[in-house]
């Protein structure tokens, strides 16, 4: 009916009580396992007032936060934490004079996080490292 998740549904009613009571989620009508169910035209009042007084983009959602969907490279604070971890692994690949096999797990040693989130940063910073390579190769006299 709204289109909302399951979890967003579930952080509606969590809050409810924070919320002006003609903005409330409608209370649990019955429960069976650990389905709950609703009246539905207590549900769709509901829905109705928070679609005229709130607008439905403004309703919150539980999961994912805000983005424009294309992860680290959009931006934030999840792009700075990779262009950190990016310039520590070509820092990594430029004092061993190139890539080596565990590099990734090597970092997640000594730096914190895990072995995967350090091996997408090595694998960034070996384009950067081998384009690096590339220019100095180029600009070197014969």
């Amino acid at each position: 009916m709204t289109g909302a998740s399951a979890a967003t549904l579930a952080r509606w009613y969590a809050q409810r009580l924070q919320q002006p009571e003609e903005r409330r989620h409608p209370e649990v009508v019955c429960t069976v396992g650990r389905t709950h169910y609703f009246d539905q035209q207590a549900v769709e009042a509901f829905w109705a007032a928070w679609q005229e007084d709130v607008g439905t983009g403004l309703l919150g959602a539980a999961g994912r936060r805000r983005g424009d969907g294309r992860g680290a490279n959009g931006g934030g604070p999840g792009r700075e934490q990779r262009g950190k971890a990016v310039a520590v692994a070509l820092q990594a690949l430029r004092q061993a004079g190139g890539y080596h096999r565990g590099l990734a797990a090597q970092l997640a040693r000594e730096h914190g996080g895990v072995s995967r989130t350090w091996q997408r940063a090595v694998n960034e910073a070996r384009i950067q490292y081998e384009a690096e390579q590339g220019e100095g190769a180029a600009s070197a006299p014969s």
